[in-house]
């Protein structure tokens, strides 16, 4: 395939991408391509090579020397009076070492995750 037809052929899938991009919101990618008579095969292989395109031309820094690093020693006091803090909807109480960690219901997914890595490493 000559070059022309290449520039011809990639700005083509090029708006189909795009287009598809801006489809409206409750219609998933295949049923926007059906409806438009687009093969899903050929949409995902154009899809792949701009993308592999973008991350191509994507600089990343230089990376940078390795910083020393250093620990300062923190001193805690020995018995720190904590006040309990209690919710109407809790769900969950996690307590270790002397800290209690009170979930609620509406706890989002991803700061519970986030919590329970933080937990599973004191």
């Amino acid at each position: 395939m000559d070059q022309s037809t290449h520039d011809v052929r990639r700005a083509g899938w090029l708006g189909i991408i795009t287009e598809c991009q801006q489809r409206p919101a409750g219609v998933s990618v295949r049923q926007w391509l059906c409806d438009n008579g687009i093969k899903e095969k050929a949409y995902y292989y154009w899809l792949r090579k701009f993308r592999r395109e973008a991350c191509e031309q994507i600089q990343l820094p230089a990376a940078a020397s390795p910083a020393e690093v250093t620990f300062a020693e923190l001193s805690i006091p020995a018995a720190v009076p904590v006040k309990p803090v209690t919710a109407n909807n809790t769900a969950a109480v996690i307590s270790a070492n002397g800290i209690t960690i009170e979930i609620s219901n509406s706890i989002s997914e991803p700061l519970l995750c986030m919590l329970l890595r933080e937990v599973a490493h004191a």
